[in-house]
């Protein structure tokens, strides 16, 4: 992808000016331990419907010892989780779907262009596409590790009907 084409130049964001921190982050989306993959926020634009945000990636991430032995890669489809996290925190920050949890609703034209592996940072970059309050989202993401891009896609989100899950988790868990 030409450079013209990126959402963000990455060299040009001031990672010392954080707008959201971990704890920021947590009162707009649920994922907590293993599943949290956003270090910080630190451009939330509403203006320009652009967010950024980034993971610190350690040796000591769930993934490592498995993915793969002796070469930890970052699978891709937790770089897409967290694209999804950080499009989660925008559209939830700005009340932009009307509903109480965004969900996992697909990826589009999503291609895998570098690895990522621990001591890495992860910045990824997100542009709002479409937004149909109570019924869409979808969102353009990058991710760099450094000056290169290593993902790129469409993500997709989704209302979830938080009661109605509640309720079945519940009812699931009398039956045992």
């Amino acid at each position: 992808m030409a450079k013209e084409d990126r959402l963000i130049d990455p060299s040009a964001i001031d990672y010392d000016n954080i707008v959201a921190d971990i704890e920021e982050i947590r009162k707009y989306i649920p994922q907590r331990h293993a599943m949290e993959h956003l270090t910080a926020v630190v451009v939330d634009d509403i203006e320009n419907d652009m967010c950024v945000g980034y993971k610190d990636l350690t040796e000591e991430e769930f993934w490592c010892s498995g993915h793969m032995p002796g070469m930890p890669l970052m699978p891709g489809v937790i770089m897409c989780e967290a694209a999804a996290q950080l499009s989660s925190f925008h559209v939830q920050k700005h009340n932009r779907m009307e509903t109480e949890m965004l969900g996992f609703g697909g990826l589009d034209e999503v291609r895998f262009r570098g690895a990522v592996i621990p001591g890495d940072r992860l910045v990824i970059a997100l542009q709002t596409v479409r937004i149909r309050p109570r019924r869409m989202s979808i969102c353009r993401f990058q991710g760099f590790v450094g000056d290169s891009m290593v993902v790129e896609g469409k993500i997709i989100g989704i209302p979830l009907p938080v009661d109605v899950l509640k309720a079945e988790i519940a009812k699931r868990k009398g039956e045992q």
